[in-house]
């Protein structure tokens, strides 16, 4: 099973591994080969260190990681909300036939994508 890391699940990867809750945690380490991030979330990380909004333990070219191709973002099947970031992460993640992790409810409320939350 592939996992798609959404951008927050991504940085507490690396900055707050105690975020995630351990459910999550045991299949994120079982298949570390099959974690992917979508390249929007390394611009909106680029975004909140550039705004001063997030501080890197590291340097931020060590977030760039490996683009993903989003072409379904505005064809998502029933009622999405119109943030981008989550569209093109919910498109990625269905395009790619991949579990996204997140803990955002909005996202996990939405049937039309495998979901894990990354709390549990």
């Amino acid at each position: 099973m592939s996992f798609l890391l959404d951008t927050h699940v991504w940085i507490w990867t690396q900055e707050q591994p105690d975020c995630i809750g351990p459910v999550s945690r045991a299949l994120l380490e079982t298949t570390p080969e099959e974690l992917c991030v979508s390249a929007v979330s390394s611009l909106e990380i680029a975004r909140l260190v550039a705004g001063g909004l997030l501080e890197l333990k590291g340097r931020l070219d060590r977030w760039v990681r490996t683009a993903m191709d989003s072409i379904e973002a505005y064809k998502l099947p029933g009622r999405f909300h119109k943030d981008p970031a989550d569209r093109l992460l919910v498109a990625t993640a269905r395009v790619r036939d991949m579990t996204l992790v997140t803990a955002d409810e909005r996202i996990l409320d939405y049937r039309s994508v495998r979901t894990l939350d990354a709390r549990a």
